[in-house]
C-alpha cells in the first residue's frame, strides 16, 4: 500500500465519478483560436488525460457575454459556435478517461475596453481596475437581466457541447467577486451595502446556471479565502460567502483559492512562486470545508503528492488542484500509479507560464518545453530505428535536456562538463535566496541522464582530440556563454552579476548596478546585491525595472529591494567608469534628454546577457560533416537534421542553449528537444 492511495480513490461529485482526487484548474494559457478551442487547445487537455488526471478543467474565465473581453486569449461561450470546438475536445478527453469542466465568467471590470467587441467594461459601481486600466461603467438595471442570460446560456451550450460541469469564477476579480467585494461594490441598492445584498447577484447568476442546466451536470463555484488588501474581503467574510453558497442546494463543490487580482502584489499572491512554503492557502480552505456541506477543490502551491495526500488525509480538501505542477509533468498522475514518483519532472514555481501569458504569449514551462507544443513536441521521447554515439559538450541545462533526449532515442551519450557539477548558469541564478528552486530543474535532468545509462563526465575540460577519440557521430556543443558586461568604456573596472552571484568578489559599501537587459538575472543580481545592507542604487535604460521578469515576479523582487533601501532610477545608460583616487566615478545619460550626470562609488555590476563560448565549436567547425549547419526547414518540420557540406567530416556538429545566443532556461531546452528528438 502506497502512501498516496487516498489520492488514487474515486471520488463522486453528483452523478460523475472522477478516478482519482486529482484536478488541472481552469486556466487561459493563451491557446485558443479567436477564442475557440482547436488543436492545440486540445492537444495540451488531452495530454493530461492521458497522464491520468481525473479532471481537467477548460477555460479560465471563459466569458458569457460579448462585453467580457478576452485580452488573455479566453474561450467564449457567448456564441453557438464555440460548441463544436468543445465537443471535439470533450470526446478526446473522454477517450482517455478524463472528465472536463468549463469555468464561465464575466469579466466585468477587468475586460480591456480596447479589446474584442471595444464594448465599456461593466462592474457593479465606477470603480477603476488597476492592473487592466480599465474605467468601467456601472451596471444598470438592464444589465443585471442580460447576464444573468448570458451566464443561464452559456451553461447551455456547456452542456450542448458535451461537458460534465461548469465552474462558475467569482474570484480572481470576476465580476461575481466585484460584487462581493465591499472595495469594489460601493452600491446603495439591493446590490450592495450589507453582505447579504452583496452575495444578492451571485446567488442570482448560481440559481439561473443551475435552472438552464438542469440535473445533470455538476455546477461549482471558485471563490476566495481572502483577498489579502485592507478593504476586501477579510477569512470571516469569505467563511460566510462559502457558507451562503454552499446552503443555496444549488452547488455540488467549492474551489477555495487566495488572494485576488486588485493590484500586482495581491496577483502575485494568488500565484504564489518559488520562494514560498507548499500550499501556503491549505488552512485557509480547510477551515472552510470545516463550515460547508459540499466537497472542496483547493489549488495553490500544491506541487507534490506528499502535500496533496496530506491534505486530503487530514480532511482539509476532497480535491487537489495540481495545476502548474501537471504543466511541468502532465503525466505525473501516472508516473504515480506506476510507482514512478522519482521520474515526475516536478514544478519549480518559476511562473514562467502566467508569466508569459500577461507578456501577450502563450503558456509555456521554463523546463517542459513539450508542454502546449503537443503537436510537434513528445513528452514521451520515442526511440530511433538505429543507435548512434552522441557526445553531448557542457551540461548546463541545454546539454543535459540534450543528453537525456538523446539517451532516451536508445543512443550511446557521452556528457563532458569542465565544472566538477552539472547545471550551468542555474547554479548561478540559484544563489538568490528566494530562487533556490532553480536547482530542481537540473537535478532531474540530471537523474533522468544517470537512469537512462549517460555517461557523465565531470570536471574535464573538452578538446576536439577528446572529442573524437570517443567516435562519435553527433557532437552537440552546450558550453554555454560568458558573462557580458556592454559596451561600457571603462569596463575592466565593472563586475558581471556571475562575479557578485558567485561569490567571486566582495560587495563594496557603495554599488552602482546597471540592468541593460531588464531580465531575471539582472533584477535577481541587484536583489542579492540588496540583501547585503550596502547603500545600492539600481539603474536601467528602461521605463521601469525587471521588463522581462515575469508579472507574476516582479512584485516580489520590488518588494524586497523597496524593504531593503534600494534606489531605482530607470531611463538611464551607463556610460563610463572611471577611477577617481578609492573610488570609481560612474557617468549616465538620460535616455531622453541626453543629459549626463555622474555617481561616486566603491563598485559597478552590469548585466547585459551572455556572449556565445564558442571557441570549441568553431575548432570542431570545419571537422564536421555539416561544417555546423542546421537546416531550418528540417528542423521545423520535424525530420532529421541531413545536411553534408563537408563529405571529409567525421561527424554531424550542433550547438544549443547560450553557446548559440543568450536566452533563457526554456530556449535552451527547447533548442535541445526540438534538435535531438530526431536524432
Amino acid at each position: 500500500m502506497s502512501a498516496y492511495d487516498v489520492l488514487l480513490q474515486p471520488f463522486q461529485l453528483r452523478g460523475l465519478t472522477l478516478r482519482n482526487r486529482i484536478v488541472s484548474t481552469a486556466h487561459a494559457p493563451g491557446y485558443s483560436v479567436q477564442s475557440l478551442a482547436g488543436e492545440r487547445y486540445r492537444l495540451y487537455h488531452v495530454e493530461k488525460a492521458k497522464g491520468g488526471v481525473a479532471l481537467t478543467m477548460i477555460g479560465g474565465s471563459t466569458a458569457v457575454s460579448t462585453d467580457s473581453a478576452a485580452p488573455f486569449g479566453q474561450l467564449t461561450l457567448a456564441e453557438d459556435r464555440a460548441i463544436p470546438h468543445i465537443k471535439s475536445l470533450v470526446d478526446a478527453v473522454h477517450d482517455h478517461g478524463a472528465a472536463v469542466f468549463c469555468q464561465i465568467s464575466h469579466a466585468g471590470r477587468r475586460g480591456r475596453w480596447d479589446t474584442g467587441a471595444w464594448m465599456a467594461p461593466v462592474s457593479p459601481s465606477a470603480v477603476r481596475e488597476a492592473q487592466h486600466r480599465s474605467f468601467p461603467r456601472e451596471m444598470e438595471d438592464w444589465d443585471f437581466e442580460r447576464i444573468l442570460h448570458d451566464f443561464q446560456a452559456a451553461g447551455q451550450r456547456a452542456e450542448a457541447a458535451g461537458l460534465d460541469g461548469i465552474e462558475l469564477l467569482f474570484a480572481g476579480g470576476q465580476i461575481g467577486m466585484q460584487f462581493l467585494s465591499p472595495a469594489v461594490n460601493k452600491r446603495t441598492d439591493q446590490y450592495g451595502g450589507s453582505l447579504e445584498n452583496r452575495l444578492r447577484f451571485p446567488l442570482q447568476i448560481i440559481d439561473a446556471v443551475r435552472r438552464g442546466l438542469g440535473d445533470r451536470l455538476v455546477l461549482g463555484v471558485r471563490i476566495t479565502a481572502d483577498e489579502f488588501f485592507e478593504s476586501g474581503l477579510d477569512q470571516e467574510d469569505c467563511l460566510e460567502i462559502a457558507k451562503a453558497f454552499s446552503d443555496a442546494g444549488a452547488v455540488d463543490y467549492l474551489n477555495i483559492m487566495a488572494s485576488t487580482v486588485y493590484n500586482w502584489r495581491t496577483a502575485s499572491m494568488s500565484m504564489p512562486s518559488m520562494g514560498t512554503p507548499l500550499a501556503p492557502y491549505l488552512d485557509m480552505a480547510g477551515k472552510i470545508k470545516a463550515a460547508v456541506s459540499v466537497p472542496v477543490l483547493h489549488a495553490n502551491r500544491i506541487l507534490d503528492f506528499a502535500t496533496a495526500a496530506r491534505a486530503v488525509e487530514d480532511g482539509l480538501i476532497d480535491l487537489v488542484g495540481m495545476t502548474r505542477a501537471q504543466i511541468a509533468d502532465p503525466h505525473m498522475v501516472r508516473k504515480l500509479t506506476e510507482r514512478r514518483e522519482s521520474d515526475i519532472r516536478p514544478c519549480v514555481g518559476a511562473n514562467y507560464c502566467i508569466s508569459r501569458i500577461y507578456a501577450g504569449g502563450e503558456a509555456l514551462c521554463i523546463q517542459n518545453p513539450a508542454t502546449g507544443r503537443e503537436a510537434t513536441m513528445p513528452h514521451v521521447v520515442p526511440k530511433a530505428d538505429t543507435q548512434k554515439r552522441v557526445v553531448v559538450v557542457g551540461a548546463g541545462p541545454a546539454g543535459l535536456e540534450a543528453a537525456r533526449v538523446s539517451a532516451e532515442r536508445g543512443h550511446k551519450v557521452t556528457l563532458i562538463e569542465a565544472e566538477p557539477q552539472v547545471g550551468g548558469q542555474i547554479n548561478i541564478a540559484s544563489k538568490v535566496n528566494w530562487r533556490q528552486d532553480l536547482q530542481t530543474v537540473s537535478q532531474w535532468l540530471e537523474d533522468q541522464c544517470r537512469k537512462l545509462g549517460v555517461d557523465i563526465w565531470l570536471g574535464y575540460m573538452a578538446d576536439s582530440t577528446m572529442i573524437e577519440g570517443f567516435s562519435p557521430d553527433i557532437v552537440v556543443v552546450a558550453t554555454g556563454g560568458f558573462p557580458n558586461v556592454g559596451d561600457i568604456e571603462g569596463a575592466e573596472h565593472v563586475y558581471s552579476t556571475w562575479d557578485i552571484l558567485g561569490g567571486r568578489v566582495e560587495i563594496g559599501e557603495r554599488v552602482l548596478m546597471f540592468d541593460d537587459q531588464g531580465a531575471d538575472s539582472g533584477i535577481s543580481g541587484a536583489d542579492h546585491l540588496s540583501q547585503a545592507g550596502k547603500k545600492l542604487e539600481v539603474v536601467t535604460p528602461e521605463r521601469h525595472l525587471g521588463v522581462e521578469a515575469g508579472a507574476y515576479n516582479f512584485p516580489v523582487y520590488l518588494s524586497h529591494l523597496y524593504k531593503n533601501g534600494v534606489s531605482i532610477s530607470p531611463d538611464r545608460r551607463l556610460l563610463s567608469v572611471k577611477p577617481a583616487g578609492n573610488s570609481l566615478v560612474a557617468t549616465l545619460r538620460n535616455e531622453y534628454t541626453l543629459e549626463e550626470e555622474t555617481r561616486e562609488v566603491d563598485q559597478v555590476v552590469s548585466d547585459n546577457g551572455t556572449l556565445p563560448n564558442d571557441e570549441l565549436y568553431l575548432e570542431l567547425k570545419e571537422r564536421s560533416l555539416n561544417q555546423g549547419a542546421v537546416d531550418y526547414n528540417a528542423l521545423m518540420e520535424g525530420r532529421p537534421q541531413a545536411t553534408v557540406s563537408n563529405p571529409d567530416g567525421k561527424y554531424m556538429l550542433f550547438r544549443v542553449g547560450d553557446a548559440v545566443a543568450s536566452r533563457n532556461i526554456h530556449a535552451a531546452l527547447f533548442d535541445s528537444l526540438r534538435l535531438c528528438k530526431d536524432f
